[in-house]
């Protein structure tokens, strides 16, 4: 029997190549979801089918058209919370009146935020300026903003755009508004933007199924999300940075990946990913660079800050360490149903959960160290896209917060993880209706809200659906021939430098042990390819 580690010799160079479009894997011939989508329009692709010949629809422009759908639809679904009403005096107020943007669903933290973060005072500047907010302990009463720098600075740049355009309104030059109505389409022109960057590079990083990125495209959870907070941001940046080492681009793919960790620490999850990949495939020094490039840009945008000010930018940590679980995690699920208070006890306010956040940092390196034990023992090496799915997987599974648009972080990954579409569109179905009860949780029983658990049931299903993905991309790395992107003739297209490369270091498993003894009937071990 050949050796599963050993991908069999096709083309030297596979990564940088351009495939024909006789090369490229139709969904509806293989996915039997998308070919029952397909019937009203024809059915699935035929054999003598002409691919490839139209002057401008390619599977790329395609996809891209399907997400400005998705994006409009997006923005259509949080305009209500920017609409206004006159009051008694005259004046144009924000219609956020009998908990609008929670019975109409339309929630956004960029419309709260653009006040609370002091974005429509012109004289602040984030991270420098601060403010004053009434807390039970003085160690809490200056605050400054509270995202880290490139998500801030997104922020200040869009609020200073928003002046810009009301000053050419007041000349009747453009369409007035609130300017809290204003800052968020323009927030929203850039995020979407981020999204159609994160669509671009998902499809150019999957090749042979360039299909695949209408997932990333038209998914439920852009529907609801994408405008939810500024995480689009991020997903771009990682996006973009898994096609450029996919590209055998490592500097250029740790400049995205620093820039990303400047607006969302996620991404220098990556970092792990590819260090065990490498380490495997004996790639030290290509990740090197790109964990050398990460580092850099990332100090780039952070060190002026933290030289001139180094409390507003420490700020972001802080919060995030003195933070309570949150109800989307499942640390509230086990206190709900079994009524133990243990994880946060009765906290002041500025007091730090010290037993949560040991027990969240405990949880999620355990995993690590799992998804390295697979990444270094599989008798195949796996796919960067399987693993870095399992591990963003992991860190939202096991934190105390998963804040909702933080779903979006998986979107692309799952794709590259494993394209099967009757999963993925399950899950992110889930997923997305978890909006539904979390909205009505929010507006509270006082106000015909749901009750706490039915929210948490709903949390529990997501999680089970995330936790069910993971189990079949384990199951597609211990049975690679189960695997469609491998069953297609690659073997892995994110993995640039890693591809097609043989293991230098390989870890024997508990099953190459049994398999060994099996054969020799003396203990042995696998040796490494």
């Amino acid at each position: 029997m050949p050796d599963e580690s050993i991908p069999a010799a096709v083309d030297p160079d596979p990564a940088v190549r351009t495939l024909t479009p006789a090369e490229r894997i139709a969904p509806s011939r293989q996915d039997p979801l998308v070919a029952a989508a397909t019937r009203p329009v024809g059915g699935a692709l035929g054999e003598h089918a002409a691919v490839g010949r139209h002057w401008f629809w390619s599977p790329q422009r395609v996809g891209l058209g399907l997400a400005v759908l998705a994006l409009v639809l997006c923005w259509f679904g949080k305009a209500s919370c920017i609409q206004q009403y006159t009051d008694s005096s005259g004046a144009n107020q924000l219609d956020w009146r009998s908990g609008r943007p929670f019975v109409a669903m339309c929630y956004s933290d960029i419309v709260p935020l653009y006040s609370s973060e002091k974005l429509d005072d012109p004289r602040t500047f984030p991270y420098v300026s601060s403010w004053r907010e009434d807390s039970q302990t003085a160690q809490d009463q200056t605050r400054y903003m509270e995202y880290p720098v490139v998500t801030g600075l997104f922020q200040w740049i869009n609020a200073k755009l928003t002046a810009g355009w009301l000053t050419i309104a007041d000349a009747g030059w453009l369409p007035s508004a609130l300017p809290v109505a204003v800052y968020f389409n323009i927030t929203a022109f850039w995020l979407a933007l981020a999204w159609l960057v994160t669509v671009w590079a998902t499809g150019r990083t999957t090749r042979r199924r360039p299909w695949d990125a209408v997932l990333v495209a038209i998914s439920p959870l852009v529907l609801v999300h994408t405008f939810t907070n500024f995480d689009a941001i991020a997903t771009a940046c990682t996006a973009a940075g898994i096609l450029a080492w996919a590209r055998r681009r490592p500097e250029v793919a740790g400049v995205l990946l620093g820039l990303g960790a400047a607006a969302k620490l996620y991404p220098l999850l990556l970092l792990g990913v590819l260090f065990v990949l490498c380490l495997r495939a004996g790639k030290l020094r290509t990740w090197g660079r790109a964990a050398l490039f990460t580092v850099l840009a990332w100090l780039v945008v952070n060190v002026p800050f933290i030289l001139v000010a180094t409390r507003g930018w420490w700020e972001f940590f802080r919060l995030n360490a003195l933070r309570p679980m949150d109800p989307d995690s499942l640390y509230t699920v086990v206190s709900h149903t079994t009524g133990w208070a243990g994880f946060d006890g009765v906290l002041q306010k500025g007091q730090t959960p010290a037993v949560l956040n040991t027990v969240v940092a405990v949880l999620f390196v355990a995993c690590c160290v799992g998804i390295g034990y697979v990444a270094l023992t599989a008798a195949r090496r796996p796919r960067v896209g399987q693993l870095a799915f399992l591990v963003v997987a992991a860190f939202l599974l096991t934190n105390k917060v998963w804040s909702p648009q933080y779903s979006l972080w998986l979107v692309p990954l799952a794709v590259l993880a494993i394209p099967r579409w009757r999963p993925l569109l399950g899950w992110m179905v889930l997923d997305a209706l978890v909006w539904v009860p979390r909205m009505f949780y929010y507006l509270g029983i006082d106000h015909k809200g749901l009750p706490e658990g039915w929210f948490l049931a709903t949390v529990v299903v997501r999680d089970l659906a995330v936790v069910g993905l993971c189990v079949l991309v384990l199951r597609e790395i211990y049975r690679p021939r189960t695997d469609l992107v491998r069953l297609a003739g690659d073997d892995d297209p994110a993995g640039g430098v890693l591809e097609r490369a043989r293991d230098r270091v390989r870890l024997p498993g508990l099953r190459s042990r049994r398999n060994t003894r099996a054969i020799t009937g003396s203990p042995g071990t696998a040796g490494s390819t």
